[in-house]
C-alpha cells in the first residue's frame, strides 16, 4: 500500500505538489502499511538546532525528538512526520547523497541528498581550474548524480570557446553550458534539468555566480533574493555570500539546492568516481604488465604507452595519480577479527 499524498486545496495553488518537489515511487514504495497516515516532507534547510521542510501545504518547521541530531540530515532528504505535531518519525532511504570529507572530522559533511543533476559552477575567468573541477566531478560520479559544467560570466569573456573545450575534455559525455547568470535566458538554458520532479544542486567556489544563478532559476527578487557578492579584480576570488544550504523551487517547476562556496574539497571513500572521471586511464590499466602498476615507471605499462601515443594527456595522468593517492590516504580500512572490525586510516607515503 502506498502513502496517501495530501491533495492541495484550490487556495493552496501557490504550493508545489509533492511530485514537483521530487516525490516519486522510489520514496513512496518505502512507506509501510502502518505509515500511510504520516506526512512526507522534504528537508529545505538544516540549522544547528532546527530543520525546515517543504510539503504539500507549504513550508513547515520539523520537530525533532530529543535524541536526534540535525547533522544526520541533508538538504533534499525526504522524511515522514506526524501530521498533527510535525514530529519527525524517520528518514527515507536516499537515492543519491553528495558528501565531502572535512579536516579533523570523523564523519563526512552532508552536502545534499536526492540530487538528479549537479551544476558545477565556474566562470570564464581566472577562477577556472581544471583540477578543482575534477574533484567536483568525482564527487558527483560517486553519488550517482549527473554532472553539468556551468560556465558563468560568459558575457564578460572575449571568447568562451577555450573554456568550453577545457571543461568538455575533463570527462566523456560531459555537458558544458555557458551563460550570464543575471540574464533571464539562463533559466531557459538550464530548463531541461530543472523541470517538475527534478532536483539540481549548485556547487563551486565563491564569487562564480551561484547565488545570482539561483535567483534567476527560482525567480527570486527583492527581499526573497539570495545575497550576491562580487569578486576581486586581481585574482577573480570571491567572498562567501551563501552561508547555509537551502532548497528552493525553480521557475521550470523543479527544485534547486544552493550551497556555500567550498574552499577545499578533499576526496575520500571513492569507489567508482575516479574511474568514470579518468575513463581513458581506467580502460588501459587492465592491460598493464603488472597488476599493481602505478603507471609511473614500470615496464609494460599500458597507460604510459597511451601517453606516448597521445591517447592520454600527461597532465591528466598526473592529476589522476594525485587524486588516487589522496583517496587512498583518506579512506579508512577495516582491521581486526571478523565481526569486530574497526576503521583505521591509512598512513601517508613518505
Amino acid at each position: 500500500m502506498r502513502i496517501q499524498v495530501p491533495v492541495s486545496k484550490p487556495s493552496d495553488h501557490t504550493h508545489p505538489p509533492l511530485t514537483a518537489l521530487g516525490w516519486s515511487s522510489f520514496f513512496a514504495d518505502q512507506v509501510g502499511r502502518d505509515e500511510t497516515g504520516l506526512t512526507p516532507l522534504r528537508i529545505a534547510t538544516v540549522h544547528r538546532s532546527r530543520l525546515t521542510a517543504e510539503g504539500a501545504s507549504g513550508p513547515v518547521k520539523v520537530n525533532l525528538p530529543a535524541a536526534s541530531k540535525t547533522t544526520d540530515f541533508a538538504v533534499g532528504d525526504w522524511v515522514l512526520s506526524d501530521p498533527e505535531t510535525l514530529m519527525f518519525v524517520r528518514c527515507l532511504d536516499r537515492r543519491a547523497l553528495l558528501q565531502r570529507k572535512t579536516e579533523g572530522a570523523h564523519l563526512p559533511q552532508l552536502i545534499a541528498a536526492n540530487v538528479d543533476t549537479l551544476f558545477i559552477v565556474t566562470s570564464c575567468n581566472d577562477d577556472f581550474n581544471a583540477a578543482r573541477l575534477e574533484r567536483y566531478l568525482a564527487l558527483a560520479n560517486e553519488a550517482g548524480t549527473d554532472p553539468v559544467i556551468v560556465l558563468t560570466k560568459a558575457d564578460q569573456a572575449d571568447d568562451t570557446a577555450p573554456f568550453v573545450d577545457l571543461a568538455a575534455a575533463l570527462q566523456r559525455g560531459l555537458p558544458v553550458v555557458t551563460l550570464n547568470a543575471k540574464a533571464t535566458q539562463a533559466a531557459d538554458t538550464l530548463a531541461r534539468w530543472c523541470g517538475p520532479g527534478q532536483t539540481v544542486a549548485l556547487v563551486g567556489s565563491s564569487g562564480v555566480g551561484k547565488s545570482t544563478l539561483l535567483n534567476t532559476l527560482a525567480n527570486k527578487t527583492g527581499e526573497e533574493a539570495q545575497a550576491t557578492g562580487g569578486i576581486r579584480e586581481d585574482d577573480a576570488k570571491g567572498r562567501h555570500t551563501t552561508t547555509a544550504r537551502s532548497l528552493h523551487t525553480t521557475q521550470a517547476g523543479g527544485c534547486v539546492i544552493d550551497t556555500p562556496g567550498i574552499r577545499t574539497l578533499h576526496v575520500s571513500d571513492l569507489a567508482v568516481g575516479l574511474d568514470i572521471l579518468f575513463a581513458e586511464i581506467t580502460e588501459l590499466a587492465p592491460d598493464c604488465k603488472f597488476r599493481d602498476c602505478t603507471h609511473a615507471h614500470e615496464p609494460g605499462c599500458a597507460v604510459q604507452a597511451g601517453v606516448a601515443a597521445g591517447d592520454v594527456a600527461p597532465e591528466r595522468l598526473e592529476r589522476w595519480r594525485k587524486l588516487a593517492e589522496e583517496n587512498r590516504d583518506n579512506t579508512p580500512t577495516t582491521t581486526g577479527p571478523r565481526g569486530n572490525k574497526k576503521p583505521q586510516g591509512r598512513r601517508k607515503r613518505r
